[in-house]
């Protein structure tokens, strides 16, 4: 047990934290990094890491299975789910190293692992007897799934992506409670490794997204044969023979629905109980802690990043927010977090991408916009690849200024990327019409969707006078 004094105490070691520790440390801070579970957190345990590797896996499978469209005869895949499941364990491992504790402690930080509980407005204990008083807090606690309050759920076996990848055997019939990203996700991905699934949605899957885009991952995922079952209220978990079923109705009236396996994706909520912040002073509110803009709590010595703040909860996002603190706690230099420009993707087949507003956010701000579009089957290389299921959709105002960008299609998370300067520097949809793409690459797309919002102009009926007039004209 001791008494540790400390510059800045980071509470949790996930992505976000990790920076904020290893940041403050080399810039000379004393510092503190208290986590209780894994380092790294869920990104590279639980989350993007193993979920992305997953995903790998299932695109190689299909991959296989689709090869016959290029002209190459394949047989179906045997997938060797127990290799696969080792596949992701040794992505995991190859990352560690970079978030462990050595690496950490190497660049003079303090780390305990152990469960951080506020004690004052300045000091936090530690269940491992630790005491820290700090200068400056960061709570960076990340987020855990959020079980639904649903009669019987607690009689029966589920998985959350806390336990997914656990899994040693692949199942046979794999229930996902929830179409949102995670759900979607690893949805198509059993399925691409040779589980049956069925996807149960209150509403759509992916109701955040634009409903143009959301229908190119939905009719692929179909096609693929998930069993999507949206617009359906789950009632009750029941224990079954085959493992566990679902009491179900929605537009064909009430049914059961059995699987070996349940996978329950609602959701994420900020994970704060053991932390007791409101004995330092922070208030809450219903999805996290209250923050300023600049991501300073009601107790001005602490600041909270990532899920624990809830509304955004990226990785991307954490990583973001860790400099926005940095500028503060040791330079006293104004910064806010401008969730305006965050992207966004879906790993799904294909994938969807999003930056900045929807049509329909923006029809909810403003009339005055355009909606420009471009598909993918319109894009040469789309075409040599036979991925020609996507869309490019762009909003922008009448004076051509990017307000937000969409794309649902091969490789989107990558393409979204120029969109998302486009958007965090208010430019003109004409900068990106003007700017030269290599051909082919799916990049196209996106130009010419930009290119269309001069289209009415540069062949309408005055371009058309004016090139007759220039025409008469001598020399």
């Amino acid at each position: 047990m001791s008494r540790i004094e400390a510059d800045v105490c980071v509470i949790g070691a996930g992505s976000g934290g990790l920076s904020v520790a290893a940041g403050a440390a080399q810039m000379g801070a004393r510092t503190v990094l208290i986590e209780r579970g894994a380092m790294g957190g869920d990104c590279l345990n639980v989350g993007c890491v193993p979920s992305k590797a997953l995903i790998a896996a299932a695109k190689a499978a299909e991959a296989v299975r689709t090869a016959g469209r290029l002209g190459i005869r394949a047989a179906a895949p045997a997938v060797d789910f127990p290799a696969v499941m080792a596949h992701v364990r040794d992505v995991i491992a190859g990352i560690a190293p970079h978030d462990g504790q050595a690496r950490f402690e190497g660049l003079g930080v303090t780390v305990l692992r152990a469960t951080a509980c506020f004690i004052g407005r300045d000091t936090v204990a530690t269940d491992a007897g630790d005491t820290v008083r700090a200068r400056r807090f960061v709570i960076a606690t990340g987020s855990r799934p959020r079980v639904p309050d649903l009669p019987g759920l607690d009689r029966v076996p589920f998985l959350t992506n806390e336990t997914l990848f656990d899994l040693d055997a692949l199942p046979d019939h794999l229930l996902v409670l929830g179409g949102g990203p995670i759900g979607c996700e690893m949805a198509q991905a059993f399925r691409r490794l040779g589980a049956r699934v069925t996807v149960l949605q209150k509403g759509t899957i992916l109701p955040r997204e634009d409903p143009d885009l959301v229908a190119v991952v939905r009719a692929r995922m179909v096609a693929e044969g998930v069993d999507l079952r949206e617009g359906v209220t789950v009632s009750a978990a029941d224990p079954d023979p085959a493992g566990v079923a679902l009491r179900i109705a929605g537009p064909d009236g009430p049914a059961t629905v059995a699987g070996s396996h349940l996978l329950v994706a609602v959701g994420r909520v900020a994970d704060l109980d053991r932390l007791d912040p409101a004995a330092a002073g922070v208030q809450r509110k219903p999805t996290g802690v209250w923050v300023h803009p600049g991501l300073r709590t009601t107790n001005t010595r602490i600041w909270a990043i990532g899920d624990a703040v809830g509304g955004l909860q990226f990785t991307h996002v954490a990583g973001h927010q860790a400099g926005i603190v940095l500028r503060q706690a040791l330079f006293r230099l104004p910064a806010a977090f401008d969730p305006r420009a965050v992207p966004r993707v879906t790993y799904t087949a294909p994938e969807l991408a999003q930056v900045g507003l929807t049509a329909a956010e923006a029809a909810e701000r403003s009339a005055n916009f355009k909606v420009l579009t471009s598909p993918f089957a319109d894009n040469d290389r789309a075409r040599t690849e036979r991925e020609t299921d996507g869309l490019v959709k762009l909003v922008v105002r009448e004076n051509g200024e990017v307000l937000g960008a969409g794309i649902a299609g091969a490789h989107a998370g990558e393409l979204i990327h120029a969109w998302t300067l486009a958007v965090a520097q208010r430019m003109k949809v004409g900068a990106m019409a003007q700017t030269i793409a290599p051909y082919p690459t799916l990049a196209e797309a996106g130009k010419r969707a930009a290119g269309s919002f001069f289209t009415p102009r540069l062949f309408g009926p005055g371009v058309r006078r004016l090139v007759r007039f220039l025409g008469r004209l001598p020399g």
